[in-house]
């Protein structure tokens, strides 16, 4: 029987229980960090993440593209974020051309870096709170486990820079 006609296997009691609470912190979490960010900084948690990746890279700019894959996002979804954080200030798009192609490139201002430094220490609490704290010495741990599910889902896993808040 090869993997594909394999009968379902149960979890198990606690594989059951782990998975549960697992899909609890996914559903739950986003919601919680947003609502801070949200309530303290006007921001939602994927305009912080991308305004946090912009102000690591180089000259603080990337592609659209290149920001759809960080957030695993759409284009779509991508374009409509930016463009609420470009109505605000915080970022700026231009179209480029090269080698026969069209592409945006967003780009952190000095205000989307300030509002940026202003918002990280309330979503960095937010964090240890939430996550960090709950989870004590088993922090570093649970990062490589997930980084584990990130590859079998084939994200990246590298890290430019030290982003705020992270």
């Amino acid at each position: 029987m090869s993997e594909q006609e394999e009968p379902a296997r149960g979890l198990g009691d606690d594989g059951q229980r782990a998975w549960i609470n697992l899909v609890k912190v996914l559903l739950t979490l986003p919601g919680a960090l947003e609502s801070q960010l949200l309530r303290d900084a006007d921001l939602t948690l994927l305009g912080y993440m991308i305004l946090a990746r912009l102000s690591v890279v180089p000259a603080e700019s990337l592609r659209m593209s290149e920001i759809a894959e960080m957030a695993n996002g759409s284009l779509p979804r991508i374009s409509h974020a930016v463009a609420r954080l470009e109505d605000r200030g915080w970022v700026t798009r231009r179209v480029c051309t090269g080698q026969g192609r069209r592409f945006t490139i967003a780009t952190l201002t000095d205000a989307g870096r300030a509002h940026l430094r202003a918002a990280a220490p309330g979503h960095l609490a937010t964090v240890r709170r939430l996550v960090v704290e709950p989870l004590g010495e088993d922090f570093v741990r649970f990062g490589d486990a997930v980084e584990r599910i990130v590859k079998t889902l084939g994200l990246p896993t590298e890290i430019l820079g030290s982003m705020p808040g992270s």
